[in-house]
């Protein structure tokens, strides 16, 4: 048995720190304050993704299906291996094409104290004589947290709830209000999809490490099965904060795609849940195996075949 546990914050206010999530350095610091160390050690944790909690409608590889108000503000059920990622895409591609979409997929910006914020709400406009002046989008941060004791999982409500994170802190910046969780058993999900596919590409979900200056965290390369598309990655520089040291890291960048390799596509996509490489226990290497899907007769036939006839 292989349990994760998912959750959902509600930010409270604005937020200060990286502009892409909230790293899973800053939730095992967070929970370090609330916990024990002896069950502190032995957890992990994602990065926290940012999502709108906006109308949606599941995606066509999702368990479920149909639109749902407010879709981004709370956790679906889970039931195979796809619908663990709809709330971890920057791209939000759950959210409804009627709803004014590059705006609510983008945080809004505001000056605090001199520092760029996210801002912990989304306010637009409505055009004259609707109902309502205005629309409001409140935003969350979707993480979840394993453990290599099986009973340090799950954790409650009262050490969950109330969590800051990012700078300025002390001035009540960060401050989160749990929303929703959930505990998710890996083994007991359907991988049918990956079980059926032929080919594979591996999406980088969260930074990949390849170096960092951190004492004994050995440099990773890239996994063998992508070693043919590695003149072709993209990379960035990260940093970890540990004893308020700053710690550079070299990292192939999130968000791209590679061809996979190898031949055990669902013990992959296990792993990567749990993420490879260096730092892994912080949010960095999540991977997700996606099948690419094979061409039908139909499109062989757009291009000129038949199908007995003349």
């Amino acid at each position: 048995m292989t349990r994760i546990q998912q959750v959902h914050w509600e930010l409270e206010m604005d937020y200060i720190g990286h502009p892409y999530y909230v790293s899973g350095n800053a939730i095992m610091h967070a929970l370090g304050q609330q916990l024990p160390q002896k069950t502190h050690q032995h957890l992990q944790a994602s990065h926290g993704m940012f999502v709108p909690g906006q109308f949606g409608t599941f995606p066509e590889e999702h368990s479920q299906s149909g639109i749902r108000t407010y879709l981004g503000s709370s956790l679906p059920d889970v039931e195979s291996y796809d619908d663990l990622f709809l709330m971890r895409e920057a791209s939000h591609s759950w959210l409804l094409d009627s709803r004014p979409r590059d705006a609510l997929n983008t945080h809004d910006i505001r000056p605090q104290s001199g520092h760029p914020a996210l801002s912990h709400e989304t306010i637009m406009g409505k055009p004259e004589g609707a109902r309502n002046q205005q629309q409001t989008t409140k935003w969350y941060i979707n993480a979840y947290l394993h453990a290599d004791d099986p009973d340090s999982l799950p954790l409650g409500g009262d050490v969950l709830d109330g969590l800051q994170f990012g700078g300025k802190r002390n001035y009540g910046y960060g401050v989160t209000r749990l929303k929703d969780t959930q505990v998710v058993d890996l083994d007991d999900l359907d991988y049918s999809r990956l079980e059926d596919g032929e080919t594979f590409l591996v999406e980088v979900a969260t930074p990949f490490v390849l170096e960092s200056e951190y004492p004994k965290a050995a440099d990773q390369d890239v996994p063998w099965w992508w070693k043919e598309s590695r003149r072709d990655l993209r990379e960035r520089e990260e940093k970890i904060l540990e004893q308020r040291e700053v710690y550079k890291l070299q990292t192939v960048d999130h968000g791209q795609t590679v061809k996979y390799e190898g031949n055990r596509p669902i013990e992959t996509a296990k792993s990567g849940i749990l993420r490879v490489g260096s730092h892994s226990k912080y949010g960095f290497g999540e991977l997700r195996v996606k099948p690419v899907e094979t061409q039908s007769d139909q499109c062989q036939d757009s291009r000129g075949q038949t199908n007995g006839t003349d």
